[in-house]
């Protein structure tokens, strides 16, 4: 009987180091899965962030602008809700990496007619490899992102001494 009495408190003193355990583990997992859904969430808005950039940048190379007139900024709605999400800056503007005049030799496909029909007169026309830098920002989630995109296009004589230096 006297050791039945020396031992009422130890059953409640164990139950209550068990569940301080089993609280610590809870927080701890909690933490742990907090932490996991920001990471998600960062992958998730670098991976839009660098979509925003990709549409802004197939935007830009569809159209031959680029070679004499520097792009915009552009707002890009990358869920379709009808609100931009993310802005994307070309900064600095597209810049003429290097030049090669164009030949049938060194084209793999066919030169353009108006480089052709200058043939007797000497090179009219250029390939040109151009670097374009997109900024891309979201105010709202903080995600940047910058691009750099490389583009061999063919170029006439008036870009290349313009923007490459020929």
């Amino acid at each position: 009987m006297n050791s039945i009495q020396s031992q009422r408190g130890s059953t409640l003193l164990v139950a209550l180091i068990m569940l301080v355990l089993m609280t610590l583990m809870a927080v701890s997992a909690m933490s742990t899965t907090t932490a996991n859904i920001q990471v998600v969430g960062n992958a998730q808005f670098q991976e839009e962030a660098a979509a925003a950039g990709q549409r802004a940048l197939e935007t830009v190379l569809s159209t031959r602008d680029f070679l004499t007139i520097p792009p915009s900024a552009q707002n890009v709605d990358i869920n379709l809700d009808g609100v931009a999400d993310y802005v994307v800056a070309f900064e600095p503007p597209p810049r003429c990496v290097s030049y090669l005049a164009a030949s049938p030799a060194n084209s793999p496909v066919p030169l353009p007619l108006e480089c052709a029909a200058g043939a007797g007169l000497g090179v009219t026309c250029y390939w040109t490899v151009w670097d374009i830098t997109a900024k891309v920002s979201d105010a709202t989630t903080g995600a940047n992102m910058i691009i750099h995109q490389g583009v061999r296009t063919i170029a006439g004589l008036n870009a290349a001494v313009a923007f490459c230096g020929v």
